[in-house]
């Protein structure tokens, strides 16, 4: 077992003021991989402190010497993907060859993304005067498990292109690696420019978003926290960035490569084991073509192994944790009890796996809007396929969700676009496209505010002032 029993504070390693510890539990044999410190409010007290403290120092560094740490950093990590792979397999679940391109990979892209930004990104302009962007000041940042160094590098990473500040509360459950990165963090950046603070969310995450010193929250989680997060940030007017939920819709249309798009359509629906906010769950098909799709989609989902995320092979994981399991299987049962046809998969432990948090991957049709898992994010490998008589009414059911995060369109080019402009998500692939590491990211709706990654990113972490001459 992997022990943790320090906080990255002000540039040192020091012991959490409170005396709790949290356990981190290897979803794939369910025994404690590691265990951290479960930080109190005073914690957060000395890192803020800190990061204030390191402030006006760092806000002046010149953004071209910031972007030369944060593309050591963006090295490092590359240095150490394939132990940092296996850190995230053990905390997530995720397969290890998908962890070491996907999990590690993004946060490298965030990284050296945001480093090339600082060279380029205009901070002064005189289109109008002259117009400064300066650094918000010091910023709160509380990342998830699903993806957990993306979602680090996203936040961190432009925060410090920015001259901001940093203190990080990553999640509980998924935290080993944070403090690696914080261990090359520290080897690279001044002291108290970035803070490690690991804990609960209702006392940690709690107490850095109520904080009169932080003066941003980058927050990324379920709605039910984000709303949290604002409702105490609001308290200091705290500038806040939201990335929540997804229940995103992948509209194919009549014309559309069907042999292609339904695979394709199914492991969108599928990456880390469904654990993904803008996973395509809900795949809108003609009603004539539906039972072409119904037998494409269950191809495709019978075609996923599933097993030890560090055998060769394996193409799905468990769930994160217990309590994920048994929520996804409660909205498989939930989905056979409204009426919606199984197609394959359902809420039984899979053959031949004792233990070990998983969840067959699960095909649903016949799904209407009205239903709870067409309308509530499962966050687990249920795919959702729900027919349609018109494109009209194709974009009315893509739209009839609280949320706006992504969406997809499948169809000819030009039928494609129009409806992709017509969805109300903030990112919307076309026929497969992909984002790319400067693509902004962020949603619509109760699928938060604000954009990460690329410019739009590194805004969010910047203030406007106009110096009139």
């Amino acid at each position: 077992m992997l022990v943790f029993d320090t906080l990255a504070i002000g540039g040192t390693w020091v012991p959490s003021e409170g005396e709790g510890t949290i356990e981190v539990v290897d979803p794939t044999t369910e025994e404690i991989y590691a265990s951290i410190p479960a930080g109190v409010p005073t914690d957060v007290d000395r890192a803020v402190a800190a990061a204030r403290a390191s402030f006006p120092t760092w806000s002046e560094v010149p953004p071209l010497e910031r972007a030369t740490l944060l593309a050591k950093v963006a090295e490092e990590l590359e240095a150490r993907r394939d132990a940092i792979a296996e850190v995230i397999t053990h905390e997530v679940g995720m397969p290890k060859r998908q962890s070491a391109s996907i999990q590690v990979g993004t946060g490298i892209v965030a990284f050296a993304t945001a480093a090339e930004l600082a060279k380029t990104y205009p901070f002064e302009d005189t289109t109008h005067g002259l117009i400064v962007r300066e650094p918000v000041g010091v910023v709160g940042c509380i990342t998830p498990w699903n993806y957990p160094l993306n979602q680090i590098g996203a936040k961190v990473a432009y925060a410090l292109a920015a001259g901001c500040t940093v203190v990080l509360k990553p999640s509980e459950v998924a935290p080993v690696n944070a403090f690696i990165l914080a261990e090359i963090l520290h080897e690279i950046f001044p002291p108290g420019v970035f803070n490690l603070v690991t804990g609960l969310g209702p006392v940690v995450g709690e107490a850095l978003a109520r904080h009169p010193d932080v003066d941003m929250m980058s927050f990324t989680g379920s709605a039910r926290a984000g709303t949290r997060v604002a409702e105490l940030a609001s308290g200091t007017v705290k500038r806040i960035s939201l990335e929540l939920g997804g229940k995103s819709p992948n509209v194919l249309l009549d014309d559309a490569d069907f042999d292609k798009a339904v695979p394709n359509g199914v492991a969108a629906s599928y990456y880390n084991s469904g654990q993904t906010c803008n996973a395509l769950t809900r795949m809108l098909v003609p009603r004539s073509e539906l039972h072409r799709v119904e037998e494409l989609a269950r191809a495709a989902a019978e075609a996923y192994t599933i097993g030890d995320p560090f055998a060769d092979g394996i193409r799905l994981g468990p769930l994160v944790s217990a309590v994920q399991r048994d929520r996804v299987r409660s909205y498989i049962e939930t989905g056979i009890a409204e009426g919606a046809t199984l197609i394959t998969g359902g809420a039984e432990q899979p053959e031949g796996l004792d233990h070990g948090y998983f969840v067959s991957p699960t095909v649903f049709s016949a799904v209407t809007s009205d239903m709870v898992i067409a309308r509530e994010e499962i966050f687990g490998p249920v795919l959702s396929i729900m027919p349609y008589d018109t494109e009209d009414e194709a974009v009315a059911i893509a739209n009839d969700t609280p949320y706006g995060l992504a969406g997809s369109v499948w169809g000819s080019s030009e039928r494609a676009n129009s409806v992709a402009r017509r969805i109300r998500a903030g990112q919307v692939s076309i026929n497969g496209g992909r984002a790319q590491g400067d693509t902004p990211f962020g949603g619509y709706k109760q699928s938060g505010m604000g954009r990460e990654h690329g410019a739009f990113g590194l805004e969010e972490f910047l203030e406007v002032k106009a110096i009139l001459v």
